[in-house]
């Protein structure tokens, strides 16, 4: 127990200076971006005195060193500040479009662990006959398709061809629950094939290394069925490197999905940020990216507390 309070300490005192420093490189970066917030909300016929009193109101006349530490001292107290484009509050407008994303992402990623698990771990026991091929072969196929190129694929085919599924738009679950499931199958299915190819593969590889210790073998010649070997012994030893890679691909998808959201016009966070790098609210983008960095240090922090009930081991380093 002292092990296990000493390893979840651990892992919480480097999430502190982590997220300080990702904070840090948010705001600088940001500040990199070339263009200028006053001159694009004015215009170009605005006026060297228009300009100067909008930087004032902004705090975008103070030195930058000195507009982070207020940034940081905001941030701190949750308030992100507001958007340059709208003047909407900052925070609300991530919460809401972060809802999107997360139900895509975790659907997704949810279906694809169900899918990837037993197909890994049936490659492995079978490994190097026609069914451990066939499934490295799809494996790897779905790990080049790009997530853009998969997801006009099936709006061609299910929304254009076979309108079974409209093609663009979006439905808020509150509203319309059903509705909102239609709109959503596309965008989930692509993210659910294309992370597939990636956790059946890690999956198998990680079942391929335990199915060769002397343990299973040891149980093999106790005369115990295949199956239970399987489910007893190699799955729980063999899901601890995936359960570490569906960690970084959750974490990745949440900060990565604008892509897909820009195919399927969804209004999540990723087209959020994209909308606002091309506004240059610098507001919106600090907040996008700050709050990307911080779920995604959450979702590997629990990763991380969650790996010593797999691997027991680890809390003894």
């Amino acid at each position: 127990m002292h092990a296990l309070s000493k390893y979840v300490a651990k892992r919480l005192l480097w999430t502190l200076p982590t997220l300080l420093l990702v904070a840090a490189m948010v705001f600088f970066l940001v500040r990199m971006i070339p263009g200028d917030p006053a001159q694009l909300i004015l215009g170009d016929n605005a006026s060297p005195e228009e300009l100067a009193n909008l930087r004032a109101n902004l705090g975008l006349d103070q030195p930058v060193p000195l507009q982070f530490v207020y940034w940081l001292g905001n941030m701190l107290r949750g308030d992100l500040g507001h958007s340059i484009s709208n003047g909407a509050a900052v925070l609300p407008l991530m919460l809401d479009r972060f809802q999107v994303s997360a139900t895509i992402v975790l659907v997704a990623v949810a279906l694809a662990t169900v899918i990837a698990v037993p197909a890994g771990l049936i490659a492995a026991w079978r490994q190097n006959e026609h069914v451990d091929v066939a499934i490295v072969a799809l494996s790897t196929l779905l790990m080049s398709v790009p997530s853009f190129w998969l997801g006009l694929v099936l709006l061609l085919v299910f929304g254009l061809k076979l309108g079974w599924l409209p093609v663009v738009g979006y439905v808020p679950f509150t509203e319309k629950p059903w509705t909102a499931i239609t709109y959503v199958i596309l965008p989930v299915v692509t993210l659910m094939l294309i992370e597939v190819g990636v956790l059946t593969r890690m999956m198998r590889a990680s079942a391929i290394e335990v199915l060769r210790l002397e343990y299973v073998m040891h149980a093999r010649a106790k005369g115990l069925s295949e199956r239970k070997i399987l489910l007893r012994h190699v799955l729980p030893n063999a899901f601890a490197p995936t359960w570490t890679m569906i960690g970084l691909v959750l974490g990745g998808l949440l900060g990565g999905i604008a892509v897909l959201e820009t195919v399927f016009t969804l209004p999540g966070l990723g087209r959020l940020l994209v909308d606002a790098i091309f506004a240059r609210d610098y507001p919106v983008v600090q907040g996008c990216l700050l709050f990307t960095a911080l779920i995604y240090v959450i979702v590997n922090l629990i990763v991380d507390l969650c790996y010593p009930l797999f691997d027991p081991r680890v809390t003894a380093s």
